[in-house]
């Protein structure tokens, strides 16, 4: 569903989550207060606009109380601008605020403030390098709960042109013991995918499990004889 996204802050992280945002076909206003860094964002975002978003009248005239999402996105040298936007942003009734911390400190005092989400960009990364360097056809993880988490994935070759039920993906050959969510094929995506979808070339995984059977994935796919090709 399209919403409203008013992001503060155009950094490396905050033009990336911005530029993810409009992509992904939201309405996003990206606020700050560098007039280069606004330009640089306009064509790339529905809205750029230079102001000060410690100033809730200036917030109120952009229209910002109306959003259904606020994203805080400011770095370590801006931890008493970043407390005090949130409270701006609190005090407005902005339905949804995601909030970017610095140090665990800074965390604890966004979610005092009625932070919905704070996240930690820096320690995020690193648990993702982790996974995504060392796990064969691993392009991206988001961990859940502590060796738990979400993988997209190239399926192993030995994989392609077999349905998820032949790979040991799905039905009672589950023997990789993951969840395949969904199923990306060019530019859609298949839902919670039958048991006899078929994997083609170029497709990728969204799959939920323990880091272990991810990472045992491509091993175990080569137990499986070679498929025919088309």
């Amino acid at each position: 569903m399209k919403k409203r996204v008013c992001v503060i802050g155009m950094g490396r992280f905050g033009i990336g989550v911005a530029r993810e945002l409009y992509q992904a076909g939201h309405d996003v206003l990206v606020v700050d207060t560098n007039e280069q860094k606004v330009q640089g964002m306009l064509g790339l975002t529905t809205y750029a606009v230079r102001a000060d978003a410690t100033n809730e009248s200036a917030l109120r005239e952009l229209g910002v109380a109306d959003y259904d999402v606020a994203v805080l996105t400011l770095g370590d040298e801006n931890v008493q601008a970043s407390i005090l936007i949130a409270m701006v942003l609190k005090d407005m009734g902005i339905p949804f605020i995601i909030a970017r911390a610095a140090t665990e400190l800074h965390g604890e005092t966004l979610e005092r403030i009625g932070v919905d989400r704070v996240v930690y960009p820096e320690e995020e990364s690193a648990r993702r390098v982790s996974h995504v360097d060392f796990n064969y056809g691993v392009i991206d993880y988001m961990e859940i709960v502590a060796n738990v988490g979400i993988s997209k994935m190239r399926p192993p070759e030995r994989m392609v042109r077999r349905t998820l039920e032949e790979a040991g993906l799905a039905g009672a050959n589950n023997r990789h013991s993951l969840t395949v969510l969904a199923l990306r094929r060019g530019r859609g995506y298949i839902l919670n995918p039958a048991k006899d979808e078929e994997i083609k070339p170029g497709d990728v995984l969204l799959v939920a499990g323990r880091s272990e059977h991810v990472a045992s994935i491509s091993s175990l796919a080569q137990q499986l004889p070679q498929a025919a090709a088309d």
